[in-house]
């Protein structure tokens, strides 16, 4: 273990103060965890504390784990990266793409000319949005009725495209696709996949997508910012008999778990005596797929839901197989080259190659990239890598 003075004081403030009701944080380097730590409650209203066990919604920290298990079929040939997706998934094989409203204000939809492929999924250039971040998308589903993903309706993947596949990087229900895609490769529900050929193996035992009750007792409340700073407690909850399993935000974790998870990365694809990926496919993983294309800001649409969001303003982001990377050493320690993604509710995780470091902090707080949260964030990277590097 490090020095964690400074990490715990970072930690212990932000919930002494009010900035965020409770927080759990891990990290280790490539011998193993060098920090753990858990301050303040699962809920203001209960006593109920903060613990390395608490279980979380990930929500997009999911993609990750989704990618993972489409790139470990690609390894075994069930998947192919460049291959028209409609050839396993009909309903993908002749997208629509939303080409405006017409003067009725009615959707005006018309064929793609392009196929969709895994690549478009996994890199989030197929062309699918979030009504979070794409107005247009907001506008069709309220005309049409389509749900939303976290509602666990079927009917919420029959959303169209808002423009041609690889025509530009839109943050979007992608991933969900990509779960999709694995269910048909495997046979497998992707709840049953994730258990045999990732859960398991690592011995991540409360990553699940439909939670027991034991785990219940151990669940984080979800807290909603409100217009004075404050946080109140919130009823948000997954549904617990989804018709689909979102492979795009609907797992729930804890931080040791998903420490695992991302230490496997670090050990490019192994951990222990587990290999769940051969090291050439991690670093393919962690290589710039989207060319000339670069990572934008999230415009928020629905502030309650989610604040504008860009990780490393004025950094050129680009974006893997599953992950976002900075192309420039970041301010907080990170260095250039490493991957990271987030979810919803304001949990994060990276994974720094060059220093051999990874780090995860939950929380669960909406909006999105909340602004105390955010600081908790940097706070924590920053104090980490001081510790690993002392002066």
């Amino acid at each position: 273990m490090i020095e964690s003075g400074e990490i715990e004081r970072t930690l212990r403030h932000a919930v002494d103060r009010g900035a965020v009701p409770g927080v759990v944080a891990m990290a280790a380097d490539t011998d193993g965890i060098v920090y753990e730590g858990a301050f303040g409650r699962r809920s203001l209203a209960s006593d109920a504390p903060m613990s390395l066990d608490t279980v979380f919604w990930i929500a997009s920290m999911t993609k990750a784990i989704t990618s993972v298990a489409a790139m470990q079929l690609v390894e075994h040939g069930a998947l192919a990266l460049d291959a028209p997706i409609g050839e396993l998934l009909p309903k993908l094989a002749a997208p629509q793409v939303l080409d405006g409203f017409d003067g009725d204000g009615q959707p005006r939809l018309r064929p793609a000319t392009r196929p969709i492929t895994l690549r478009h999924l996994l890199t989030h250039t197929a062309g699918f949005s979030y009504s979070n971040w794409n107005p247009d998308m907001g506008r069709y589903m309220a005309l049409t009725g389509l749900p939303a993903p976290g509602t666990g309706l079927r009917a919420a993947l029959d959303a169209p495209l808002i423009f041609e596949p690889g025509g530009r990087w839109e943050y979007g229900i992608n991933t969900d696709w990509v779960g999709q895609a694995i269910e048909a490769a495997s046979g497998q529900s992707l709840d049953g996949y994730f258990r045999e050929h990732i859960c398991a193996p690592l011995g991540m035992t409360d990553t699940a997508f439909v939670l027991t009750p034991e785990q219940r007792t151990r669940l984080a409340t979800v807290h909603q910012r409100q217009p004075d700073g404050g946080l109140s407690p919130t009823d948000f909850a997954l549904p617990r008999a989804p018709e689909f399993f979102g492979g795009g935000g609907g797992l729930h974790s804890s931080a040791r778990d998903y420490l695992t998870f991302t230490r496997m990365l670090l050990g490019g694809g192994r951990l222990g005596e587990v290999r769940l990926l051969r090291p050439e496919t991690v670093a393919q993983m962690a290589q710039n797929q989207i060319g000339e294309l670069t990572v934008g800001v999230l415009r928020s649409d629905v502030p309650e839901r989610s604040n504008d969001a860009e990780f490393f303003p004025g950094m050129v982001k680009k974006w893997g197989l599953g992950f976002l990377i900075n192309t420039e050493d970041a301010p907080t320690g990170r260095r250039a080259g490493s991957l990271t993604w987030a979810g919803l509710g304001n949990t994060y995780f990276w994974i720094d190659p060059t220093r051999g470091v990874s780090g995860v902090i939950l929380t669960q707080i909406l909006p999105f990239v909340d602004t105390k949260a955010m600081q908790l964030y940097a706070g924590f990277e920053r104090a980490l890598y001081d510790a690993l590097d002392p002066a």
